[in-house]
């Protein structure tokens, strides 16, 4: 018997691109020092790795680093879904930062490569096995986002929100370690299909203190990631804080990247009986703290920080019906990930609309602003009003953006099949509260301009660089489709 594993490099050619493209990105500063050439080297690793993990994914799942049945790394559907949007989601970031990074407002090369580093974590997480390969991606995601949200130069707004969300990550990691450690200690074992046959088999473990302890503080650290309440406090202020195409990074590729870590360690390793309360009273307290906030934001980044907070909500609400039993058959919980994985991707899509739209309507390098600066921009800038209209409208569950009505439909249906009609009606209220500040800003964009701002109010006329019409006009599109064929993304997820 020999020790030496094989390994299935198809199966890591998504984090082989990646990676490499990171490399590239340092080989290219180095040797060209050309702004532009360094941006496009970025652009065209992520389109490979979005296409590398496409095409891989199709091939079915594929397994390597294994010992016996357990294995750390399993690239299948699911993980090709979350690479692949990881992917795109870092070509539109990369598009949106053009102008700024062309005014010199961050080092082109460094802010190239850290956006690269974080995007090849969010592709491991997604086919990560074992604890040990999830913490690790997850901290590789989140690690070069402490450096991107201060790298604006002298911004003490940027250096602010970086120590804000570098201490709250400090904190949210020790406790995902420490509760990881405290399950290996229980049960010997770290790979995550392992964990869950080992407390299955053996309920004696279940009943231990130190298993609760491990369980609370797994979820509790992940909670942290994702921004759920009471563990939110440092979204609004590192969003603000964060120039506009990285908050916009911060709201879709993390967020995504710690929902499929919780989703993971929820689905595969932990106990569905001991995980499902926690989920759904975090589901209930994040959605409606998150709506009931927002009404009351002034400021455009604010406001959609205090909606993701909520979104982020919605997405764990098809977790919460884990707390009964009708939630806890084969069927009703395979309908609830994948609800919980689809509706995280409509997410990331309108989200990186909206922020596109607000980039847009905004002078280079400047900050979101306030909701007054966006009061009628639709009469100088329709075409970009109505793309940003668009994304807010889907946001909040309405036609014509049907991807975020199917969004909602699909938690709603996922709850209604677990048996657990309260979270659906919760969820259906929270629905209706956001209508009032996601309409309030669109129907901003239409009204009169402001007589108290200076030259008769409005936006001012912003040159529209192309590369971020190009954005704004992709993931327009993106989100027109994802509307009209929704279940293609369903699919992939329930896989």
């Amino acid at each position: 018997m020999t020790g030496v594993q094989s390994v299935d490099s198809v199966a890591l050619l998504p984090a082989y691109l990646a990676a490499g493209t990171a490399v590239l990105v340092l080989l290219t500063d180095l040797i060209l020092a050309r702004p532009r050439a360094t941006i496009v080297a970025a652009a065209l690793g992520a389109l490979g790795t979005a296409v590398g993990s496409a095409v891989v994914g199709m091939g079915g799942e594929r397994r390597t680093f294994c010992v016996g049945a357990d294995c750390s790394w399993i690239f299948g559907g699911r993980a090709a879904l979350v690479g692949a949007v990881v992917a795109l989601l870092t070509v539109g970031v990369l598009g949106l930062s053009v102008p700024a990074l062309r005014a010199g407002r961050s080092p082109v090369g460094e802010y190239c490569f850290l956006l690269a580093c974080s995007m090849t974590g969010g592709v491991v997480l997604g086919a990560a096995g074992d604890l040990i390969t999830l913490i690790v991606a997850l901290e590789t995601l989140t690690l070069p986002l402490y450096v991107l949200v201060g790298l604006r130069r002298g911004s003490l707004a940027s250096a602010e929100a970086a120590v804000t969300f570098f201490v709250v990550s400090v904190v949210a990691t020790t406790l995902t370690l420490l509760g990881a450690a405290l399950l290996y200690a229980v049960t010997g074992g770290l790979h995550l299909d392992r964990l869950s046959t080992l407390l299955a088999d053996r309920p004696e473990l279940r009943d231990l203190p130190l298993t609760t302890a491990a369980v609370a503080l797994l979820l509790v650290g992940l909670a942290f990631k994702v921004a759920a309440v009471p563990f939110h406090a440092w979204a609004p202020a590192t969003y603000d804080g964060a120039p506009l195409p990285v908050a916009a990074y911060l709201s879709t590729a993390s967020k995504l990247g710690g929902l499929v870590a919780l989703l993971a360690v929820v689905q595969r390793a932990l106990p569905a009986d001991q995980t499902g309360p926690v989920l759904a009273v975090l589901a209930v307290l994040t959605m409606t703290v998150g709506n009931l906030v927002a009404l009351r934001q002034r400021r455009t980044v604010r406001l959609l920080a205090w909606s993701s907070v909520a979104q982020a909500g919605y997405i764990l609400a098809p977790l919460g019906a884990l707390a009964l039993a009708a939630g806890r058959t084969d069927d009703a919980r395979s309908a609830a990930y994948a609800a919980a994985v689809a509706y995280a991707v409509f997410f990331v899509v309108l989200e990186l609309a909206a922020f596109a739209g607000v980039t847009a309507l905004r002078p280079t390098g400047a900050d979101g602003g306030t909701q007054d600066d966006l009061r009628g921009a639709a009469r100088r800038h329709p075409w970009r009003a109505a793309a940003l209209g668009l994304a807010l409208v889907g946001l909040a569950g309405l036609p014509p953006g049907l991807a975020g009505l199917f969004a909602k439909v699909t938690v709603v249906r996922a709850l209604l099949d677990g048996g657990a009609a309260w979270l659906a009606l919760v969820v259906a209220l929270n629905a209706v509260i956001g209508l009032a500040y996601y309409l309030r800003v669109t129907a901003a964009l239409w009204a009169p301009p402001s007589p108290a701002t200076p030259g008769g109010g409005g936006v001012a006329a912003v040159p529209l660089v192309g590369v971020v019409a190009v954005v704004l006009a992709v993931t327009t599109v993106a989100a027109v489709v994802l509307g009209v064929a929704p279940q293609l993304v369903l699919d992939v997820a329930g896989r």
